[in-house]
């Protein structure tokens, strides 16, 4: 409900089937609920808090998923998109749960594919949905795709993630 007036960046899709993406991805990594539930909520907080907020997520399912989610919302409080995507790489690096750090990986490996597919249909179109055009783009999943790799060595999403910011690494002007 909190997504039902959203859509996907620049398309038509219903904003609902990120999540939901998201979750199938995790879950070829780990069957915990808790880690599973963040994913379908993961924007939430970020996005909309107004429709569902952090009391009421806590509410239904608990101070962990809340934590996890919390583990992946940006501080919109900063000016920049710079500034927020230092301040998330460094929360992922030093501070956030290795279960937020899951959900994250999740989140980039569903966010690459569809800028990927997107990206076959429209070409370099595609970079005017982001403030950061493509050289921001590339450079923010290379650096997540680090502190994620760096954190949890072992997670087998690792190779899905290195392989979709290799393919947007290889996209040239």
């Amino acid at each position: 409900m909190a997504h039902r007036n959203q859509k996907r960046k620049g398309t038509e899709l219903p904003y609902i089937v990120h999540p939901f993406g998201v979750m199938t991805i995790a879950s070829e990594a780990t069957d915990n609920e808790d880690i599973l539930i963040a994913c379908l909520f993961h924007d939430i907080l970020e996005d909309v808090p107004d429709e569902y907020s952090k009391d009421q997520m806590e509410q239904d399912f608990g101070k962990k998923v809340v934590s996890i989610v919390e583990g992946v919302t940006k501080d919109s409080s900063l000016a920049s998109w710079q500034d927020r995507a230092d301040a998330y790489l460094d929360h992922l690096e030093h501070e956030a749960s290795d279960e937020s750090v899951i959900v994250s990986c999740a989140d980039k490996i569903h966010n690459l594919m569809s800028i990927l597919e997107d990206y076959k249909e429209v070409g370099d179109d595609i970079w005017q949905r982001f403030s950061t055009g493509k050289k921001g783009q590339q450079w923010w999943y290379r650096a997540v795709y680090e502190v994620i790799a760096k954190r949890l060595p072992e997670l087998t999403l690792n190779r899905q993630l290195f392989n979709l910011v290799d393919q947007l690494v290889a996209l040239k002007d």
